[in-house]
């Protein structure tokens, strides 16, 4: 009985090994995948988010300003689109058109005095401009 028992015991140690060697490898090509997976995101990330950096400012400017513009077209007197494409006009140093949309925004809002006074001082920085040169 002794020697069965022994056997029973080997045999059953010989499985709990070839277990532990199946998980092991299984262990083993989990992380490796993972590692691979993970490599190849972070090579991939940076060529997608290149593409947006390589806009300038000045670009940027323009693409906004132009969304303003769609947005005016349908909708002339709607307040935010008149005042974001003032400030991204001002920002292009088209000076003539951001005072145009200002112009309007204060004839829509006679009660608004902080449009009023962006006008002003952007004229009056338009007239030393004018001088200047």
């Amino acid at each position: 009985m002794s020697s069965s028992g022994d056997d029973y015991f080997i045999s059953r140690q010989k499985q709990i090994e070839r277990k532990k060697r199946i998980l092991t490898v299984v262990g083993v090509a989990s992380f490796l995948g993972s590692t691979v997976f993970g490599v190849v995101n972070l090579i991939q990330q940076p060529s997608q988010q290149s593409q947006p950096r390589n806009l300038s400012v000045e670009e940027k400017l323009k693409q906004q300003a132009q969304g303003y513009e769609l947005v005016l077209q349908r909708e002339p007197n709607n307040q935010v689109a008149l005042e974001k494409l003032s400030i991204a006009r001002l920002h292009l140093k088209d000076t003539k058109g951001a005072i145009a949309l200002m112009e309007k925004l204060v004839q829509q809002h006679p009660e608004r005095q902080d449009y009023k006074t962006v006008l002003e001082q952007v004229k009056k920085q338009q007239g030393n401009s004018a001088v200047d040169k």
